[in-house]
């Protein structure tokens, strides 16, 4: 399994999915949200089979419900990444009866180091755990968009060594008082729109032009369209036009580069439903005169964004440099591909022109299973 980084959940279809299949204590998927029970002296808990990795992750939600304290004691609320290990994992409690918020480190169920702040159900409304290579951080957020570090810590050695075998667990727990529930939402997404099924042209960081809840980010100067071709009545996935703000050429050992290559690539996602064409076109905007003309494009899907990663798809043969138009680059995968797709992943797509290598966008690899098949 992939990077906890590619686990996206909104809980807006009403069914705990597969990516929760360990889940125990009778949690539903309820109103747009994961809800957790809290029965007296009982665990509960939204939980990913034990198959993910922390290492380079970023995971974050935000947890909208608290139980109230009734006559417990011992009333809590966790966030946690659990290993393979009993009793050590690494996240959040939000401790209701004493009113703070708990980030530890446990072994053997503990952390003698653990930073504890009172918790404000506003300002900690959403909860974020991520880890660089060097430490692990843990951060909250009033609007799961500016995050403040509450604590760092050096990397725990298990983390890295348990690639493949880690699990996100969502469990509460009170020993006594009224039956209640919390709730969880928004697991690595912005968006409470039912994100994976619509076509649109959209436009990041201004207007949307379509009802479809979708949010583009990029900080490259380019654009995504759902332009399909063929008799069959096909949609695109995820269609957007991303801009930036950048004049669009300069100059490299004598070779013209979009200027994208002294930026960051842009974040994109691909959203891909497993056993449908997928369509899109990335068109430069803000230069007239552009063309890929004497380029090649190049892009995969791994499981994490690592060289020793399991190659999902390789995507260049996808690929068309100049088409629709000189200035675009078209990504069409036919359905018998996406069919093959099983796994989450990431992508980038490059473009290359003699030793001048362009990262244009980076981002998840998101598959949405298929139900009707033939």
């Amino acid at each position: 399994m992939p990077s906890l980084s590619t686990l996206v959940d909104n809980f807006n279809d009403g069914i705990v999915g597969p990516n929760w299949g360990d889940s125990y204590g009778g949690v539903t998927e309820t109103g747009g949200q994961a809800r957790v029970p809290l029965v007296a002296d009982t665990y509960a808990g939204y939980q990913t089979g034990r198959a993910w990795t922390l290492a380079g992750a970023t995971v974050y939600l935000k947890i909208p419900t608290l139980p109230v304290v009734s006559t417990g004691t011992d009333v809590g609320v966790h966030f946690m990444v659990t290993s393979n290990v009993d009793g050590t994992a690494i996240g959040f409690k939000i401790n209701v009866v004493t009113g703070m918020l708990r980030m530890q480190s446990n072994v053997a169920y503990f952390d003698a180091g653990a930073v504890e702040i009172a918790y404000n159900g506003t300002t900690h409304l959403w909860l974020r755990l991520r880890e660089d290579g060097t430490n692990v951080y843990w951060d909250t957020s009033p609007d799961g968009s500016t995050w403040t570090n509450r604590r760092t810590l050096a990397t725990p050695a298990w983390v890295t060594a348990a690639v493949d075998t880690c699990a996100l667990d969502l469990f509460c727990y009170r020993d006594a008082g009224t039956t209640d529930h919390a709730a969880y939402d928004n697991v690595n997404t912005l968006s409470d729109g039912a994100v994976w099924t619509a076509s649109a042209p959209l436009t990041g960081q201004s207007g949307l032009t379509s009802a479809a809840a979708l949010a583009a980010r990029a900080s490259a100067s380019l654009t995504a369209d759902s332009g399909l071709e063929g008799t069959a009545a096909l949609s695109a996935l995820a269609a957007a036009s991303l801009t930036a703000q950048s004049s669009l050429l300069a100059d490299a050992a004598g070779i013209e580069i979009p200027e994208v290559a002294e930026l960051s690539a842009g974040d994109w996602d691909l959203y891909i439903e497993q056993g449908s064409t997928f369509v899109q076109t990335y068109t430069v905007t803000d230069h007239p005169d552009f063309t890929w003309d004497g380029w090649t494009a190049r892009a995969q899907i791994r499981s994490q964004a690592s060289e020793n990663a399991d190659l999902l798809l390789d995507l260049t043969d996808y690929l068309t440099v100049g088409a629709p138009t000189p200035d675009a680059i078209r990504l069409a995968i036919p359905a018998a591909i996406t069919e093959t797709l099983t796994r989450n992943g990431r992508w980038d797509l490059e473009v290359v022109q003699g030793a001048v290598v362009v990262r244009l966008l980076n981002g998840k690899a998101i598959v949405s299973p298929e139900v009707t098949r033939a």
